[in-house]
């Protein structure tokens, strides 16, 4: 009998310092992150044209905000963050350079990982759409003997 009450005894111990770590970080504590947006829309932009946008991050937690990495999505969207800590309450900016010499659609997500409590990995997106500029030269010309060539009439 007493053999069973001290296992029961020391389960409730381990169980209640399990339920305790757990109610710390549902409860609030330690790094959070925030962010001025979750979406940059540069609308349509000319080809070639400045393709940086800024997000804002802000540690909303009582502990320092570590962003350990930022990764575009492809090689055209080059993210830069820092990784110096986020103090409690501070703020930081992740600049997101698109390559805007490619005509077309732009949809592309750049992956935070940090260690917030409330989402340790992050995914913030750009879109819009960038139209060839009057003075920019075809992709792909057309060759004059070629069948997509324009024909005299």
């Amino acid at each position: 009998m007493k053999k069973l009450i001290a296992t029961l005894s020391l389960s409730a111990l381990v169980l209640g310092a399990f339920a305790q770590e757990n109610t710390k970080t549902v409860g609030g504590s330690g790094p959070m992150i925030s962010l001025d947006k979750e979406v940059h829309d540069y609308g349509t932009i000319e080809q070639n044209a400045n393709g940086t946008c800024e997000f804002k991050v802000t540690n909303t937690g009582d502990q320092p905000l570590i962003i350990s990495k930022c990764q575009g999505s492809c090689g055209c969207t080059v993210p830069k963050c820092e990784t110096a800590p986020i103090a409690p309450g501070a703020t930081s900016i992740i600049t997101v350079k698109y390559a805007t010499e490619r005509v077309g659609p732009i949809n592309k997500s750049v992956t935070i990982t940090s260690n917030a409590v409330n989402a340790p990995t992050k995914i913030i997106r750009i879109k819009g759409e960038v139209k060839a500029s009057a003075n920019a030269a075809p992709t792909s010309p057309v060759k004059a003997n070629s069948p997509m060539a324009p024909t005299a009439k």
